[in-house]
């Protein structure tokens, strides 16, 4: 088969570790151990979240006063390719030698249109009190808006309309090249009029788990599945009722409420791509990876 498994942050930095390179690379390690098995299985297309390295580095940009920090496009484009180097490298010590391995920058197009660009809502980078913030907001034009009792920017996260390297990800996977592509949601771009018609990078945020979901159609994957560091999908979440669900259309998945900053657009892309492709997403743990994949483990979204 053809998977598009999307990689969430557990696989790169668990919550409360430190962000040192390290950390990262042992995470990833133990995502690889996960994975090896699959790979050598099936076919293998991997996106993963990016959102810590991108505050990273853009703190680290911040420090050095010299220059105008990067913009958001810029760190992705960073963020891509270390992520993929560290996946390519632990995954490559586990699988023969002879299984090769792309990392493709990958820049996802949104309509600058979109609604959300009137709206921001997504938070970057890190908390700061309202003053500070304020400040920020009149020095950077930045949007900020409040994130419990400290202040964070927030930027656009518009809905992905198209991928631009699906081409040569399709051209890799004849090939039988494991690639890892598209993170973070990819590298956001727009078209500009500037009197002739100009791609240009964008501040915004794609969120990774609906633009996985346009991955997994347009490559035609047999099975889309989002990674993370719950077994599943519950219902009544956070309650002594808490319940797990097992197997689930779309029509019935959306009968229920899921948290916007979480599960809920993973169940969206799942419900998406289900419903597209009348194929199979899925949304379990890491360690079941395998499991998920015979439709033993994890929540299976099927079409019907």
């Amino acid at each position: 088969m053809r998977l598009v498994i999307a990689l969430g942050g557990n696989a790169l930095l668990k919550r409360g570790e430190p962000m040192t390179a390290n950390v990262q690379r042992k995470n990833i390690r133990e995502a690889a151990k996960a994975l090896a098995q699959v790979a050598l299985d099936h076919e293998l297309v991997l996106s993963h979240g990016n959102g810590p390295q991108v505050g990273l580095l853009a703190l680290q940009g911040a420090a050095y006063k010299a220059v105008e920090s990067y913009p958001l496009d810029v760190l992705g484009a960073q963020t891509e390719g270390m992520i993929g180097y560290m996946i390519e490298q632990e995954l490559g010590n586990l699988l023969p030698i002879e299984v090769p391995f792309a990392t493709i920058l990958t820049m996802t197009e949104v309509d600058p249109n979109d609604p959300a660009f009137d709206n921001p809502t997504k938070f970057v980078g890190p908390v700061y009190t309202e003053k500070q913030a304020l400040k920020l907001a009149r020095d950077k034009n930045w949007t900020v808006k409040e994130d419990g009792d400290k202040w964070r920017r927030v930027v656009p996260s518009p809905l992905p309309k198209r991928m631009f390297e699906i081409r040569p990800i399709k051209w890799l996977l004849e090939k039988g090249t494991i690639v890892i592509c598209a993170g973070g949601g990819g590298i956001p771009v727009m078209y500009k009029n500037r009197g002739i018609r100009i791609l240009e990078g964008v501040e915004a945020v794609i969120d990774k788990d609906l633009a996985g979901s346009m991955l997994a159609r347009e490559l035609k994957a047999d099975m889309y599945i989002m990674a993370t560091d719950v077994d599943g999908i519950y219902k009544n979440w956070g309650t002594p009722k808490k319940e797990k669900i097992d197997t689930i259309s779309p029509d019935e998945l959306e009968l229920h409420n899921f948290a916007d900053g979480s599960m809920g657009p993973k169940v969206e892309a799942a419900c998406e791509f289900a419903r597209a492709t009348q194929k199979t997403a899925a949304i379990g743990s890491l360690a079941d990876i395998d499991k998920i994949v015979q439709g033993k483990a994890g929540t299976i979204i099927n079409s019907t």
